[in-house]
């Protein structure tokens, strides 16, 4: 298991410049709520699951099998 980047620097930058102006929280969702603050505990689970690949919510991370 490996968790990288999205390999589309443009798509980090924006979701970088997000983080920045939301103070760490996911700048794709409209709550701040602390299960939101990336990395969110949505992908931190899909992360323990053995059968998930694919990016987080917001595309900023991908977790390979």
């Amino acid at each position: 298991m490996k968790i990288r980047l999205n390999s589309n620097q443009e798509v980090v930058q924006t979701v970088k410049e997000g983080l920045k102006r939301t103070g760490g929280y996911c700048p794709c969702r409209l709550e701040r709520k602390e299960e939101y603050k990336c990395m969110c505990e949505e992908f931190k689970a899909q992360i323990k699951d053995p059968d998930f690949e694919g990016y987080c919510h917001c595309l900023l991370y991908y977790k390979e099998k």
